[in-house]
């Protein structure tokens, strides 16, 4: 007779489990695990990747963060450090690190807001604008090829997945 590991799956089968693209999965599950999680090694794994072909990039030179911030930048144009921490929910200290070594490449400024002197602006400087232009196209190339073959009911459900995952982890006393 088998042992029970919860569920339906018992300990033979959760061994000898095939992941999809992945091959066999032959570790232990830690007790109480009844199932491989779902969503968020997929994530990992996706995001990871494009970090990677983002470095794979001849001549762009930067990381993924960098990238995303300079996209960003070309995107929507001139946006204070508010904006772009909301964008991409960096810790104040990492946004300023990512901020100050593109800054130290001549590919952005930081101005005083006219608006607000207690707040910064960041400006694509004209050395950036290109290298700005050409993350933006490489990130929307990677998501149309990614997305392609999706229909719209599949691309609103995996949106409102990620909103709920995210939503889930901006309140994480509730989890």
């Amino acid at each position: 007779m088998r042992e029970q590991t919860g569920r339906g799956i018992d300990a033979e089968n959760k061994r000898n489990l095939v992941l999809p693209g992945r091959g066999r999965h032959t570790g232990e599950a830690l007790d109480g695990a009844t199932m491989p999680l779902k969503l968020i090694p997929e994530i990992h794994r996706a995001t990871h990747r494009i970090g990677v072909h983002l470095a794979r990039i001849a001549g762009l030179g930067l990381n993924q963060p960098e990238a995303h911030i300079l996209a960003h930048l070309a995107s929507f144009g001139d946006s204070t450090i508010s904006q772009v921490h909301q964008a991409f929910a960096h810790k104040r200290s990492t946004l300023t690190s990512i901020l100050d070594r593109l800054d130290a490449r001549g590919l952005i400024t930081r101005i005083t807001n006219p608006r607000d002197r207690r707040e910064f602006i960041v400006r694509l400087t004209a050395s950036g604008k290109p290298l700005a232009k050409r993350a933006y196209r490489e990130l929307e190339s990677i998501e149309k090829h990614a997305l392609r073959h999706l229909n719209k009911k599949q691309l609103e459900g995996f949106a409102e997945t990620l909103k709920a995952l995210e939503s889930a982890l901006k309140h994480p006393g509730k989890i």
